[in-house]
């Protein structure tokens, strides 16, 4: 197995387990965030199977729509959703659920149609920019832009409010988190790096094989952003076991007395 194989089986995998996890945290609580964080995680694992059928069996057309449809178009734009129910109010988010879901269904249209204008070879991943006319380019470019300037400025904004008020915000409907303060904002700072990493993954060309560096910014990206969804969770209470006495019994009470057991 080549590098860049292994790379994408391992962001296939990682974004698989945060995508379960996000979901094992909606089918408890049913928000919003969650279930928007969800479809986005599950369109990342699409994505990187994708990439990891391209780099182990060979790049073409449908291995390709694939990978760029979900990683490069609408995985981004639906995590900045859960970013926009987590700050803002559900009635706004349920408007721009209902913008992301249209334009995300428009581009999916795009992209499946979208003839290719040169060849692709098997053994290099392709550039939206070599094989693809203007529509799925603009896509790609304001799907992954704007959206991940949600996040980030989401993220970091969240992150100063904690900071400065010492309480998580009750914008959205949210109920305020034991987690500590510190901790949230910590997590914030974590997803908006892993976000950042995601978007500047191409920057990476310079340094690795073209492959590589898609598969270097996915692992690591999503691994960073998955680190600050689990500085998210509840720290776990646990409690001593209680002892357990048959019903309708008598027993010597603290001071050699009996005392009757009734049932709880």
């Amino acid at each position: 197995m080549t590098l860049h194989a292994a790379l994408a089986a391992a962001a296939t995998l990682v974004s698989l387990a945060f995508a379960l996890s996000t979901l094992d945290r909606w089918l408890d609580r049913r928000r919003r965030h969650e279930a928007a964080w969800t479809t986005a995680l599950f369109m990342f694992s699409i994505a990187s199977a994708a990439l990891w059928w391209g780099a182990a069996l060979g790049w073409d057309e449908v291995s390709f729509k694939v990978f760029y449809l979900f990683g490069a178009i609408l995985n981004v734009p639906f995590l900045a959703l859960g970013t926009v129910y987590l700050l803002g109010r559900p009635r706004t988010g349920d408007r721009w659920a209902l913008v992301v879901s249209l334009l995300g269904a428009f581009c999916a249209g795009l992209v499946v149609s979208a003839p290719l204008v040169a060849p692709i070879e098997e053994d290099v991943l392709p550039r939206g920019a070599e094989v693809f006319g203007v529509g799925p380019r603009i896509a790609a470019a304001v799907g992954s832009g704007v959206a991940a300037l949600v996040i980030i400025g989401g993220a970091l904004v969240s992150a100063w409010r904690l900071l400065r008020t010492g309480r998580r915000p009750a914008a959205g409907g949210v109920p305020r988190s034991p987690v500590s303060p510190r901790r949230l904002a910590l997590a914030n700072l974590f997803i908006a790096a892993g976000t950042l990493v995601l978007s500047t993954g191409g920057l990476l060309n310079s340094v690795l094989d073209e492959m590589d560096a898609f598969a270097v910014s996915l692992v690591v990206g999503i691994a960073i952003i998955f680190g600050g969804f689990l500085l998210t969770a509840t720290p776990a209470v646990s409690t001593p076991p209680q002892p357990w006495y048959p019903p309708d019994r008598q027993r010597e009470g603290p001071l050699g007395t009996p005392t009757r057991l009734t049932r709880a």
